[in-house]
């Protein structure tokens, strides 16, 4: 029997970093982590106790748009706007989404390949 190991890939793993709305820079490349969303507790109907009508119940889900790089070409607190691979513009409230900061090289080369595919789609 003839066993032979395969050499373990270079492609290192990498983590998207949460990051703090200061810490965000024009280049960057990051991602929508989580989203909160805000509904008046009247409407709230998950709970056997009466919570107050002007309290607002705060929920945190995963977006469907969470992985998709953005490239972010400002900030000006609590917003960051960032630019789709599409090329269309979209302002984030750091108030409301939990942003991460992709690995350089990643984000680049995502973003790279998102452009190609739309291209080829384009034509």
């Amino acid at each position: 029997m003839n066993t032979k190991t395969k050499a373990p890939s270079k492609t290192a793993i990498t983590v998207a970093a949460r990051i703090a709305g200061e810490d965000i820079a024009k280049g960057d490349y990051i991602t929508i982590l989580s989203e909160i969303i805000e509904v008046p507790s009247f409407l709230w109907d998950c709970a056997s106790v009466s919570l107050p009508i002007d309290e607002p119940v705060r929920t945190r889900y995963l977006p469907r748009a969470a992985g998709k790089p953005h490239k972010v070409v400002a900030v000006c607190l609590p917003f960051v706007y960032a630019k789709r691979p599409k090329g269309k513009l979209i302002a984030f409230d750091t108030r409301q989404q939990q942003l991460v900061r992709l690995d350089r090289r990643n984000g680049r080369s995502l973003w790279k390949q998102m452009r190609k595919a739309k291209k080829k789609h384009d034509r």
